[in-house]
């Protein structure tokens, strides 16, 4: 049960169950949970324990290489094929159950990120930049979902485009990580297209950028002043990794931006409910 939970990435589950629940909340200026916003965070929970399912098992290959045999599931052999094939057809279905008891265009959306992540490992991750940017869209999807669910999707807007930003960043550095594995199975993404250090700094110049942006937009959008002073410290998470980047330090710094999108999804919520 446990690598099944790993296989499906329980914990990002979680994130994105909660980004969706923080974008209806965005949107409705309140901490209220209307049934509409609980289905949309389950179709987002099915959603993507099929998106991550089908991830692992293309990059089953490259797995073995980047992680080892103490890895990921599937690529060590402590989970059969079969079990993960099950994990996709189990999680679209919770996915479009959940989404059709929201609306059409939630279900289509649905559909749509779900194409995103079903085509990413086979077909994106290969396209270096442009796959990376299309999986920081859906990756960041959670807050404009919660928006639609509660019917006002203008509200998610500025949600989405910081979440996907940071997203697109991570994305990158993951791959820098990757780089080994993806190589083996001749995959050119961004780091193996112009070199690791290259795909860096890359990554610390979207870092830096996110600064002023995750200021404007929201000024912007009049964001109380309960967001910046939550926000600041997924600021400095992030200017702390640019920094590790430019320097060429590259552990930890996924995890760091994770935590930065955590609370960056906290300022969020306190930019309009506090």
């Amino acid at each position: 049960m446990i690598d099944v939970l790993r296989l499906i990435r329980a914990h990002n589950l979680l994130v994105a169950a909660a980004g969706v629940l923080a974008g209806g909340w965005i949107a409705l200026g309140a901490l209220a949970t209307p049934k509409l916003l609980l289905f949309a965070a389950v179709a987002a929970v099915g959603f993507g324990a099929a998106g991550n399912a089908v991830n692992d098992i293309w990059d089953a290959a490259a797995d073995r290489v980047n992680r080892g045999p103490s890895g990921r599931p599937l690529a060590a052999g402590r989970l059969a094929r079969g079990t993960a094939d099950l994990c996709v057809v189990d999680g679209t279905l919770v996915g479009l159950g959940a989404a059709a008891l929201v609306s059409g265009t939630a279900l289509f959306v649905g559909l749509g990120a779900l194409g995103v992540m079903m085509l990413y490992s086979p077909v994106l991750k290969r396209r270096g930049f442009a796959g990376n940017a299309a999986v920081a869209l859906v990756a960041g999807l959670p807050l404009l979902y919660g928006a639609l669910a509660v019917g006002r999707p203008a509200s998610g807007l500025v949600p989405w485009t910081l979440a996907a930003w940071l997203h697109l960043m991570r994305e990158i550095v993951k791959d820098v990580d990757d780089e080994p594995g993806d190589r083996v199975i001749g995959r050119r993404t961004l780091p193996v297209a112009i070199g690791s250090r290259g795909a860096a700094l890359v990554a610390a110049a979207l870092g830096l950028a996110f600064v002023p942006l995750s200021l404007a937009l929201p000024f912007a959008a009049r964001y109380r002043g309960a967001y910046y002073v939550v926000a600041v410290f997924a600021q400095l998470a992030v200017l702390l990794v640019a920094s590790r980047l430019i320097t060429g330090r590259m552990g930890r710094n996924s995890s760091l931006l994770k935590g930065a999108m955590i609370v960056g999804m906290v300022a969020l919520v306190a930019g309009r409910v506090a």
